[in-house]
């Protein structure tokens, strides 16, 4: 019954939104892109378990502005650093809005975050307080001995597998590690402590994956607006959200009453929970609702990219053991005999920040990055872009560009030795943070966390693989998902050096 009532409703509309789609491809000079499907439009390519890879190829048959149909949503993809720098250098405000995204929007406390709120003075405003409180050079800086402390712990880990010469898992050894660095920048307190019979660490690690799960659950309300939610409520969608929903808000409130009945400690660098509650305290319009949205986009954005990053930046030096090997000379050479790279050390290694530049610009940790909507119509080289159309920056096919890159499936670090080429939004050929007013903010966070760890695991190590494993197998597939993991993970044979 529930069913036919179903079809009977939305199949009406759905012919609607066919109809009206036709007529405003017929009227407007959309990108090219490929065809269609009625109803569901371009959903069932969409749909991929790597789906910026397959973006990046049907881009290379249909262009680096392609438009695709989601549904009822007009979608925009743009795959090359020449579309992205036309896009953003001259219609970055147009393009500044978020979509209202079901699970997105569950989880940014209706959109009142900074990553998933639409573009408008409340935004602007939270941008500005978030910039100036949480996210600045200064306060990064601020942050520095708990970053060197937790990779002080990840190297003393490796060690004791070396000495056993025990196979480590690196990928969750960099999960832990970033994760405990996020924790303790957030809350203050240590992220390995015991709570009770629970484990710090494995609730931290249920709210990063049940975020990630709501980030990658379908709903048919994205695509159809009108007869989505009921689709959604008969299925089960919309119950399995709100019931983790419920279960991360009382996380978060748990962990925020935790932090407010513990006994502060005179003259300790303020936690971002800290700095967050003093808003609250401060605006009577900043609610505890605030507080939560925020701590989200930092546990979120902050842990989970940071890990990816290493994770591939390593793989792709074990691949090319010369690289390593240039690597490690360097960093030796400047840290000397200190026994630990201290972030005052990494700035001096040209060679590293090369590596991890050209580890994102073949592996960015988001490869489609955070989607977009653009406010109003406007023309893109010759094509309409409607209003409210949603956009797709394919950070990964960019950083394949041709019309950019020499040799661009290749790993050369080399190539950002003598290029003054960044990704800190100004160059549009490498862009794993974002570009324009939607940047990542905190970025300098994430590239510090990134650089310092992978420069403490090449100063103290030699890597080999496990034995009877050859490089030539080493498989760069990725996991589905925002952030791009590699989907087996990387174990690695670590030598402490002498």
């Amino acid at each position: 019954m529930e069913i036919a009532l179903l079809l009977a409703i939305s199949l009406p509309l759905l012919l609607l939104f066919t109809l009206r789609n036709h007529y405003v491809r017929k009227s407007s000079r959309r990108p090219p892109g490929p065809r269609a499907l009625p109803l569901i439009g371009n959903m069932h390519q969409f749909d991929s378990l790597n789906t910026h890879v397959y973006l990046y190829k049907l881009s290379q048959k249909y262009g680096p502005l392609m438009s695709l149909q989601l549904g009822s949503v007009q979608t925009l993809v743009i795959s090359s650093a020449a579309a992205a720098k036309q896009v953003f250098k001259y219609h970055d405000l147009c393009f500044s809005s978020r979509p209202t995204l079901v699970g997105s929007q569950r989880v940014s406390y209706n959109g009142i975050d900074v990553v998933f709120a639409p573009y408008n003075e409340y935004w602007r405003d939270m941008r500005k307080l978030c910039n100036l409180h949480l996210f600045s050079s200064k306060r990064s800086q601020s942050f520095q001995p708990i970053r060197e402390q937790e990779v002080a712990r990840m190297v003393k880990t490796i060690c004791a597998a070396a000495a056993d010469s025990n196979v480590v898992n690196l990928s969750k050894i960099l999960k832990t590690l970033t994760s405990s660095i996020i924790f303790k920048i957030t809350f203050g307190r240590g992220y390995h402590d015991e709570d009770g019979d629970h484990n710090m660490s494995s609730r931290f690690y249920w709210l990063l994956s049940e975020t990630q799960a709501i980030f990658g659950s379908f709903f048919v309300a994205d695509y159809f607006p009108l007869v989505g939610r009921l689709i959604d409520r008969l299925s089960g969608a919309c119950e399995r959200l709100e019931k983790s929903f419920i279960a991360l808000d009382a996380f978060y409130q748990q962990l925020i009453d935790e932090h407010l009945h513990a006994s502060s400690v005179s003259g300790q660098e303020c936690s971002i929970l800290d700095i967050l509650l003093q808003m609250k305290k401060d605006s009577s319009e900043f609610t505890i609702d605030h507080v939560k949205a925020i701590l989200m986009n930092v546990i979120i954005g902050a842990s989970d990219t940071s890990a990816a990053a290493v994770v591939w930046a390593m793989t792709l030096l074990i691949k090319n053991p010369a690289k390593m090997k240039k690597a490690q000379k360097e960093v030796r050479e400047v840290t000397g005999e200190k026994g630990f790279v201290a972030e005052n050390d990494v700035q001096k290694l040209v060679y590293l920040k090369a590596v991890v530049k050209e580890a994102m610009r073949l592996n960015p940790p988001i490869p489609l990055l955070i989607p977009r909507q653009t406010i109003e119509k406007c023309v893109i080289n010759g094509y309409d872009i409607e209003a409210k159309t949603l956009v797709y920056v394919n950070a990964y096919a960019i950083g394949k560009d041709p019309e950019c890159w020499e040799n661009p499936n290749e790993f050369l670090p080399e190539r950002f030795m003598m290029s003054s080429i960044d990704f800190k939004g100004q160059d549009f050929e490498l862009i794993p943070f974002g570009v324009g007013r939607r940047i990542c903010p905190g970025m300098a966070m994430g590239v510090a966390t990134t650089e310092l760890a992978l420069a403490n695991l090449l100063y103290p190590f030699n890597w080999e693989l496990p034995p009877g494993e050859d490089r030539k197998d080493i498989d760069m597939a990725a996991l589905p998902g925002i952030t791009m993991h590699k989907k087996n993970h990387l174990c690695l044979v670590p030598e402490v050096i002498t």
